[in-house]
This record gives C-alpha cells, structure tokens and sequence, in this order.
C-alpha cells in the first residue's frame, strides 16, 4: 500500500492582509489629510519665515476668508457637479454676469438692491437648471454644455455693457465695508456669507438624501439607476445648485470689487475645478468631501499671501503652484482609483 503524499498549497492572495500603503490608499479621507496638512505645513512655513512681517496675526489668517469668500462659494457649486460625475465650465462666466447684470439693475435701471439681488441668484439658478435639463433629457456631455453656458453668459455680459459699471450705491458700499468682529479679527460679511455656505452644503451632502443620491450617481451611474434612484431629477438639482452658487459668488465677488465688468471672473472656473480637486474630490465623482474644498481653496488663498509677503515673486507663480498641486492630487487620485480597482 503506498502513502500518499500531499503538495503543500500556495496560500489563498485572498486571504493576504492587505499592506499599510494599500490601507492607506483605499481610505477615502487621504486627499482631505493630505490637502490639511499641506496647508498646515505651509502657514507653519510662513509663518517661520515672515514673523517680523506681520504673518502671524490672526487676521492675516482671516483674510483668508476674506479675499477668497467669493472663489469658496463656487467651489461648493463646482463640487456638487464633479461629485455628480460632472462638470461645469461656466461658473467663471456666470460670476462675471452677475456682477454686470446687479451693477446695470442698481445704476442704471434704479433697482432696489434686494430685488436686484433675488434677480441675479434667480437667473443664475435658471441658467444652472437649463445647461441640467439639456444635459439629462439630451444625453449631451456636461462640457460642451457647459462650455455653451460660459459663452452665452459671457456674450451676456457684453450685451449689458462693454465697459465697467460701478456702483455708487451706498448700501453696497455699506456692505462692503461692513465688518463682524471675532475678537481676534475680523470677517467681513462676504466671508461669513461663505462659510454658511459651506455649513449648508456639508449638511446637505451628508445628511439628506439628496446628498447620498449625488454621491450614488457620481459612484455608478449605472447602479444608481439600478436601483430606482431619480437620476434625472438629481442632475439637473445639481447644476441648478451650482448656477445658484455661482451667482452668490458673483455677489459676493460684487462686493468685493463693488464694480460689474464684462471681464470680471475670466477663467475663474479652473480656480473652482482646481480648488476642489486640490480638496480631494474625485474627477471622476463619487468621492470628496465638501470640508476638503474649503482646504483646497485656503491652500490657493495662503499661495497668493505667501507671494505676497515675499515680494520678489511674479503673481504668476500663484498660477505654476497650482498646475504643481493640481497634478499631485490627479496622481494621488490615480493611484487610489488603481487600489479600488485591485
């Protein structure tokens, strides 16, 4: 009787834990750290190198809200669409549009500003709604719509006025002036304007179903479908949000300049899209996380005051950082987007 002998088994790859770096990269949350404490190491940077300047007064870290409140409020629009799987290229020209539309009804047609105000969000919201509904019932890609909506509302602008309209109102420039106390600093109202925005939107995307619908869509829209969700309806919710947010930021970016020009926001798009990739939001939707773009928005803004404080630099390194920063999250987002699919 012979013995039988048994070939040892390769153990199951299955079974395998996975490695630290594979753990690492599967979590959602590693764009957001990543992008925080970028941040954080380079306010520390700053503020090692330009102490006697002044750097560290809290509210050179307020002005932060301050100068970029207008740029956070698209950012949240820009993020609702790409979580979606989409993608809006007309933020920059709706933000131009309301600043010339608000100037031309307050100057020109003797507008109340409230009115002129509910106008200009109302007509931003609609724009948003168009570019969804043409979108969804179509089946047209979100860039060349989009891309229709940023030339349309830019010629919008031109047919207003090609020249600059400032505003001599006194309750803009009352706005404009005003200032809320913090104790440390201060945030002007256009700054407190945003950050609600960003309590709203991280309330909405969280904790509503609407929220978890976007992040279904922008998942697997296929899956989604599936599983009787109101596709349809969702996306043209969400490029009616971010017309609305574009619109807040072009009154927002109104008070900030307290002018409407034809030329206003040009491009001001790619600093929303950049933002919220820098944030951690997936391209390819599904992923992010609304706190992430408030990140992403104040590394831009802490770029531009660095430069500031060193002097010497042109404006157009602000530029070149975020192309840099830009390809490193894209190359962070590859590299978990390969994880997921191992």
């Amino acid at each position: 009787m012979s013995a039988t002998t048994q070939t040892p088994t390769a153990p199951d790859s299955r079974t395998t834990p996975p490695s630290k770096l594979a753990t690492l990269l599967g979590d959602r949350r590693l764009p957001v750290l990543v992008t925080a404490t970028l941040f954080l190491a380079m306010y520390i940077a700053g503020l090692s190198r330009y102490q006697n300047y002044g750097f560290g007064e809290p509210q050179v870290f307020l002005n932060l809200f301050i100068d970029n409140g207008y740029l956070l409020v698209a950012a949240v629009g820009a993020t609702f669409v790409i979580l979606s799987g989409g993608i809006d290229l007309s933020v920059g020209s709706v933000i131009g549009f309301t600043t010339m539309f608000t100037a031309w009804l307050v100057e020109r047609q003797g507008m109340p500003l409230p009115l002129a105000v509910l106008l200009a969000l109302g007509v931003g919201a609609f724009g948003g709604f168009l570019m969804g509904y043409v979108i969804h019932n179509f089946e047209i890609q979100p860039f060349i719509v989009t891309l229709a909506g940023l030339f349309l509302f830019r010629g919008l602008c031109l047919v207003i006025s090609k020249e600059s309209i400032s505003i001599g109102d006194s309750s803009v420039s009352s706005l404009a002036q005003t200032r809320v106390s913090l104790g440390l600093g201060e945030l002007s109202i256009g700054a407190i304007a945003a950050l609600v925005v960003i309590a709203v939107a991280f309330y909405v995307l969280h904790y509503t179903r609407f929220g978890r619908r976007v992040y279904a869509i922008g998942g697997n829209e296929q899956s989604a479908m599936l599983m009787g969700l109101p596709q349809g309806r969702t996306k043209i919710a969400v490029y009616t949000v971010s017309g609305f947010c574009s619109a807040l930021a072009g009154l927002l970016f109104m008070l900030y300049i307290q002018s409407g020009d034809p030329l206003h926001a040009v491009g001001m798009e790619l600093d929303a899209i950049a933002a919220t990739v820098i944030g951690g939001t997936l391209l390819t939707g599904g992923s992010g996380y609304v706190i992430g773009t408030l990140f992403g928005v104040l590394v831009l803004g802490l770029i531009k005051s660095l430069i500031q404080f060193e002097g010497t630099l042109s404006s157009w390194w602000t530029k070149i950082a975020t192309g840099v920063l830009l390809c490193a999250f894209i190359l962070i987002q590859r590299a978990m987007t390969a994880r997921k699919k191992t």
